[in-house]
């Protein structure tokens, strides 16, 4: 039996609706106190991870940056309190300067999470604006002879050594929710277009035949052609980066609530079989960082992988009876236990153990991550709602 700690006790043998609200007696404890910080110090600070034994606050243009705010935006609706909802405003109109952001795909990732969960939740029609404006700027960076949007610049940081014209990688399809939500928004059809051309190709140039994806696909520009595909943070080319996959599921499973195209359906449920029928994935379905890392089982787990792909399965179990739920819950159940829930006032104020970054960049390596926690209470939102209905 997995006993399932969150502040001292056994929850085992509590029912569902006990635990998921002890979680969230938890998350209010936990995250209070990094508001106390934040707030205690008169400026915006935006926590990422942890380094160190410090935590490590990020500008509004880091790519994670947009994650502590939906955060905000997911505690009042999993709390109904308005202290929260205070918070979600405050932190979320610090980033209304990314929505000009041109540099990088993460527009999508920073935007969305705030001030598209901000939208969603209070209809304000200056979110509107901004979200719009934001998948103006996403757009710009939509390359139309391979039918792509370009993640990274092949001519800036340590990308401009690897040799890629065109670099795509499977993060990118977190992204397209952004230009679906704008096109709803606008009535720009011309997001929906790019949203669309880019996951069909990312679905033919990505996927191996197993199911499992690359993490980078480089494109020419000039005729379309796929270049090479390879990895930046995964251990090997051919190898199943566990967050890629994890990004793999819920971007094709959204593209699918977007679109209703078969296709990304079944390639979601292809996916997902892949994972679940991996013989290196653990007992407790919080995967290691890599599928094919070389030392399993002494490789880092990966908590945000995990809580990825459980928000994924409850969005997939709305479409499709597979199985879905039941394999979240489970994942819930391990991530809810001792083994990768923070102590109160540990971690860094931060929900979840155990994440990883980027082992090949040596960066954020067993560590709690914003985005960790930001689906992992996403999940459980998710399945609050799902089972309050039935």
């Amino acid at each position: 039996m997995l006993c399932v700690s969150v502040f001292t006790g056994c929850l085992a043998l509590k029912s569902k609706g006990d635990v998921d609200k002890d979680i969230v007696d938890f998350a209010v404890n936990q995250l209070g106190k990094q508001i106390e910080i934040i707030e205690a110090s008169g400026k915006f600070m935006n926590p990422r991870t942890v380094h160190n034994d410090k935590t490590v606050y990020v500008s509004r243009e880091d790519w994670t940056s947009g994650f502590f705010p939906g955060t905000m935006w997911y505690m009042y609706e999993l709390t109904g309190d308005e202290k929260w909802k205070g918070y979600g405003v405050n932190y979320t109109a610090q980033l209304e300067p990314v929505k000009s952001l041109t540099k990088h795909h993460d527009i999508g990732f920073i935007i969305n999470c705030s001030f598209g969960n901000a939208y969603r939740i209070t209809s304000d029609e200056q979110y509107k604006l901004v979200i719009i404006e934001a998948a103006k700027s996403l757009g710009t960076r939509y390359r139309p002879v391979p039918g792509v949007i370009q993640s990274w610049d092949e001519d800036k940081g340590w990308q401009k050594d690897r040799g890629w014209m065109c670099p795509v990688i499977i993060d990118n399809m977190m992204n397209l929710e952004l230009l679906f939500l704008a096109t709803r928004l606008s009535g720009d059809s011309s997001f929906y277009k790019m949203a669309v051309n880019h996951a069909e190709n990312t679905l033919i140039n990505h996927f191996r035949k197993d199911y499992s994806c690359y993490h980078v696909v480089d494109y020419d520009k000039t005729n379309g052609n796929v270049r090479g595909k390879s990895t930046a943070q995964g251990f090997a080319d051919e190898s199943a980066w566990a967050r890629g996959q994890a990004w793999a599921l819920y971007g094709f499973t959204m593209c699918y609530r977007e679109t209703k195209d078969i296709r990304f359906l079944n390639l979601a449920e292809n996916i997902f079989d892949f994972l679940f029928s991996h013989p290196n994935m653990p007992n407790d379905l919080v995967p290691y960082w890599d599928f094919n890392a070389p030392k399993i089982p002494d490789e880092p787990r990966d908590a945000s992988a995990a809580a990825i792909i459980a928000s994924a399965l409850y969005e997939l179990s709305a479409f499709k009876d597979g199985g879905y739920k039941a394999t979240a819950d489970k994942i819930m159940m391990s991530l809810s236990s001792a083994d990768y829930l923070a102590g109160l006032n540990e971690n860094g104020n931060f929900v979840l153990k155990h994440s990883v970054g980027s082992i090949p960049h040596n960066n954020e390596i067993d560590v709690p991550l914003n985005y960790a926690d930001y689906y992992f209470l996403e999940a459980l939102l998710r399945k609050m709602k799902i089972e309050k209905s039935n």
